[in-house]
Formats: C-alpha cells, structure tokens, sequence
C-alpha cells in the first residue's frame, strides 16, 4: 500500500506548502509553485534504530590526511586538499560546459574503485568519450542506469571509495511515483545519497543541471542537502573554464580552480594571471589591469571598457564579468564628483577571458578604464589599479592587500595605486606603491 498526498514545492528555493501559494514566503519569488503528487509505500521506514555514538567534541576524530587526491591540482584546490570520505558534492553547470569531461578525467587519477554511473548515455558513448581524451583505467566501472534501486545493488557489488552520478535529474527512486527530474525525485534521490555516503564512507559526486536563470535544477534545496557544492562555469566561445566552490564543509569556500578546454579534455591552467595578461594588447586606450582574490588566490586581471557617445534614445549600459547594479553607481559617481559627462555616453565594461568578478575592490580599475576611455588616454600596462570606491569618491581600504602586491610584482608591474589606508599594514616592496584618497587623485596623475 502506498499513502499519496499533493503538495507544492517553489521551483525556485525548495519551500513545500499544501496549497498553492502565488508568491514564495521563503524566497521571495512570484508563479514559482508547482503541484506534485508525492506517493510513499507504506512500510518502507524503518522502525529500528541505531545505537546512540555519542562522543566528546576534542578534535580525536578529525583527519584530514583521509583525504583522496584527485592529482589534478585545481581541482583538489577547490575541495581544500581532496576528496573527503563520506562527502557527498554537487557538481553544476550549463549543458556542454564539459562537467561530465571534467569528473571523467577526475576519476581516472584516482586508485580506488570508481562507480560511474550514467542516465544520460549509453556505456557506448562513455567509451567513445574515453577514447577520444585518451584515458582508461580497469578501476573505473560504468553502469547505465537510472533506477536509484539498481544502482544501490551495483554499489554493495562493486564496493566503490567513489560514486558518481551523471546526472541527478535523470534518476528515480521507485518508492516515489513522480517522474524522475521534478522537485520530490530530486529531493529524495539526493537525500538518500547522502545517507548512503555518510553510512558507508563512499565519496559521491553528483551532477546537476543548470535553469536559464543559473541556478542548479531541481531546486535550490539540494545545495542545503550536499556537503560541497562546485559550479563550472565560463563561455563557450572562450577555451577557459572556472571551478568556484559555493559551499564546502570541508575547506574555504569561494576557492577556484582555472582549467582551459582543448579537444583531448580540459588542461589546468597553473598561472592564470599569466594566461589572461599574455593576451593584453600594449597600452590599449580603455584597458586596466586589476587584481582579484578569489578564495585564497590573487589573480590579475584586465578590464576593458569603451564608451561611444549617444546619437539616440536612452544611453546603453552593458557590463560582462561584473555586477550591472554596481556600474550604475560606478558611473554614478564619475558624474558627480569627477564631472564626466557619462549621462551621454554608450557604456560597455568587460572582464577579459570569460572571468566573473563579485568583490569592490576592482571598482577602481573599472572608474580608471572608463576615464581612458572616455578622454582616449592610453595606461601603461606596467601599471595596477586596486580599491574600493565610496560614493563620495573616496578610495576605501581592500583585504589581502601583500597577497595581491605579490602577485602583481610577480608579473612585472612596476607601479600599483591602492587605498592610502592600506599603506600601514604593507611592508617594504620592490613595485613603486602610489597611496590614493579619491579618484580625482588618480586622474591627476593617469590622465595627464
């Protein structure tokens, strides 16, 4: 006997009511609920209980030397060191971004018996991949199947260290009668994932989809299930791909990793900031480099801006690799306490090689490219730019300041304007270090 019940789930954040509801009281969002009907088989909870393990909080426990490298350095990277036994980690990203390339050549480094499991391919196909990255190793084992209930056997068979499911959305738990990939498979195929890793110390990886608004399928709920959660992303038209930690219970978060794409599989890209500084043309009018910390790394980067003036209609604004809402302020700013005219000009602000960058502390690189752009002022290319910009103009103080000082003399930069704040806590450097208060002290000096 099976009970059934109708509930309704946001296909935004997860949130489950009886009734539907026209806006979300957990995220916020409008028309997101869709009714699902939820069949459970009687019976199927268990009624017996383990023993009670209840130990002191003294850090015996804790081992991080179990953990499994990968021997692909960025990736491990990512993780904070390596696989961790009984972790179970979501791996996300758009259709074609090469997740499914990545995990393949993952599982190849590794020593221990791996489970891929496929149900979106045939073995056929999975072999052809192999072939065509030019890998292959009698410790890994294929399964196409997408019954949770088979694939459980062929994990007591096998007795894998790792477990990867290709994809999440593509299984389904018999127990449950709704189709696989809406939000209760999802949900329950997951959870039980993760019940099965915690018990028996198996390594899971999972893959998950992408929605056109960016977010993992099936919902947002799965990033509160999973210990990691890791998003592959990048351009398709650009061979550089990034692997950003969201969430790790096991190391730092918003740690990447840097790979580049070629048709043999992805190749990690050990010094990125020499990758993207390589292809910097000399002295280009609207091109800035910057540097970015991304989880424990500075990275250096170039941003490239053009404005154009307005024929007609309303000025564009398009911004590539950095916040939209924080070039308005930006431009904002520039016409209040610089006096540039900007209400007149096409704005177009780019991230060169595909990067995404979230942090203030690259707000002064963009106010510097604009003003090059703008008055059609070349910046020397041995110059960096690094700082916050406040609203009345200031240039206020950035974290890691010596990580990022370092790796700009590392690259051959020879002048470096930062927040005058930041002065106190920077011990002697080779690169000449211009203090800035406000942006209008640093067009005295880069736009004359």
């Amino acid at each position: 006997m099976s009970k059934n019940k109708t509930v309704f789930f946001c296909t935004n954040c997860g949130y489950e009511t009886p009734k539907w509801l026209g806006k979300c009281p957990a995220c916020n969002s409008w028309n997101t609920f869709t009714e699902e009907v939820v069949s459970v088989k009687s019976g199927s909870i268990s009624k017996s209980r383990n023993e009670l393990q209840i130990v002191k909080m003294n850090g015996k426990l804790a081992n991080e030397s179990a953990r499994i490298s990968t021997k692909i350095d960025e990736f491990d990277r990512v993780l904070g060191g390596g696989l961790m036994p009984g972790s179970l980690v979501l791996v996300g990203g758009d259709p074609g971004i090469g997740k499914s390339t990545l995990l393949m050549q993952v599982t190849v480094n590794i020593e221990e018996e791996v489970l891929y499991v496929t149900g979106e391919e045939s073995i056929n196909q999975i072999n052809l991949r192999a072939n065509r990255l030019g890998i292959n190793s009698e410790k890994v084992n294929l399964l196409s199947e997408i019954n949770l209930e088979t694939i459980f056997d062929a994990v007591k068979k096998v007795n894998p260290k790792v477990l990867i499911i290709d994809s999440i959305q593509t299984i389904f738990d018999p127990e449950i009668d709704n189709a696989a990939g809406t939000i209760a498979q999802v949900r329950e195929t997951t959870a039980k994932l993760m019940q099965l890793s915690k018990s028996t110390n198996l390594i899971t990886l999972i893959i998950g989809h992408i929605t056109k608004e960016g977010f993992i399928a099936g919902p947002k709920i799965l990033e509160h299930i999973v210990d990691t959660v890791l998003q592959f992303e990048g351009e398709k038209n650009h061979t550089f791909r990034i692997l950003r930690a969201l969430k790790n219970r096991f190391g730092n978060t918003n740690e990447i990793g840097v790979f580049e794409m070629f048709e043999k599989g992805l190749r990690q890209v050990e010094n990125p900031s020499q990758i993207f500084l390589n292809q910097k043309e000399e002295n280009a009018v609207g091109s800035v480099i910057t540097a970015s910390i991304e989880g424990t790394r500075p990275i250096l980067l170039e941003v490239q801006a053009l404005t154009t003036p307005m024929n007609y209609g309303n000025p564009q604004r398009v911004a590539t690799g950095i916040d939209y809402s924080r070039l308005s302020i930006l431009l904002a700013v520039l016409e209040k306490r610089a006096k540039f005219r900007m209400g007149t000009q096409n704005v177009f602000i780019n991230i060169a090689g595909g990067f995404k960058i979230f942090e203030p502390a690259i707000d002064l690189a963009v106010i510097v490219a604009l003003a090059s752009s703008l008055h059609n002022i070349a910046i020397n290319n041995d110059d960096l730019f690094i700082g916050e910009v406040g609203l009345g103009g200031e240039i206020r103080t950035v974290s890691n300041i010596e990580k990022r000082i370092s790796e700009a003399e590392k690259m051959g930069i020879r002048r470096i304007f930062l927040p005058k704040g930041n002065m106190k806590s920077i011990s002697a450097k080779s690169a000449e270090l211009i203090p800035v208060e406000n942006i209008n002290k640093v067009f005295e000096i880069v736009l004359n």
